[in-house]
């Protein structure tokens, strides 16, 4: 690809990396509506919530580029492309990614890429999903005297295989949280299965801090069963460790609170 070529009126071309955050338009960061609003194009991914995507001015263009498991509209090679061409093309791209762009969202390789294609680069950190999804719910990923730290893991690596990372989670005391693994729950189960672990807390939570949130708790012996009866869906993260439990024992102690407000 030959970049087109641009006068002194023509805006630098350039790319910011925003993250868009869990979903909830409300906790968005303010340096990331920002950058939306100064974009000359947005190319936005299929977890990007509705309500963000009218952050975008109606002036602005925009392209969905998203991949959701099994339904890939672009390659990622593609989208390295088109970051280039737009920029060339349009001046500032923003590429716009749910959660942080740098936990499992391939914002590296893109920044790189652009970099490389004479493109000036910049990142807006976004919250991700694997500490937020389970805070909506009341899930605490480190509490004192139960959990000293906590591993976020992705469900499945490029071959499609179980993370390695999976096996060694399964074995510390840590909080494992798995994003991208619900399609494959069972082998991934399989793993903390054979660390002995078939009565350790889970939990799922799909379309997490959405007003479609919906949450399932159970244990790792049963949880693909609850599963498949809840008909739970992507994109949902999982929990796996004893933290799960204050999700229960903190709502009680919020209904608690609403009543004696009441």
């Amino acid at each position: 690809m030959i970049p087109a070529l641009f006068t002194s009126s023509h805006p630098a071309p350039r790319v910011t990396l925003v993250g868009a955050g869990p979903g909830d338009p409300e906790l968005i960061t303010v340096k990331a509506i920002k950058a939306i609003e100064a974009a000359d194009i947005v190319l936005y991914d299929a977890l990007v919530s509705a309500e963000i995507l009218q952050l975008i001015p109606d002036t602005t263009p925009s392209l969905c580029v998203g991949k959701r498991a099994g339904m890939h509209s672009y390659k990622q090679e593609e989208i390295n492309e088109l970051i280039v061409e737009f920029a060339y093309l349009y001046g500032h791209v923003v590429r716009l990614k749910g959660g942080d762009p740098f936990v499992f969202g391939r914002g590296s390789e893109e920044l790189s890429f652009a970099a490389e294609h004479g493109l000036k680069t910049a990142v807006v950190p976004g919250i991700s999903s694997a500490i937020s999804v389970p805070a909506a719910v009341n899930i605490p990923v480190t509490a004192r005297g139960i959990s000293e730290s906590f591993w976020v893991v992705t469900g499945t690596t490029r071959d499609g295989e179980i993370s390695n990372d999976v096996s060694l989670a399964a074995r510390s005391t840590a909080t494992i949280v798995i994003l991208m693994g619900l399609n494959r729950l069972q082998a991934i189960m399989d793993k903390f299965l054979q660390e002995g672990r078939s009565d350790t807390p889970v939990a799922i939570v799909q379309n997490g801090t959405l007003p479609t949130q919906r949450v399932i708790t159970g244990k790792v012996s049963n949880i693909t069963a609850l599963s498949h009866v809840a008909d739970m869906s992507s994109p949902s993260v999982i929990v796996v460790g004893e933290v799960v439990n204050y999700l229960h024992n903190l709502n009680a102690i919020t209904q608690e609170v609403i009543v004696h407000y009441q």
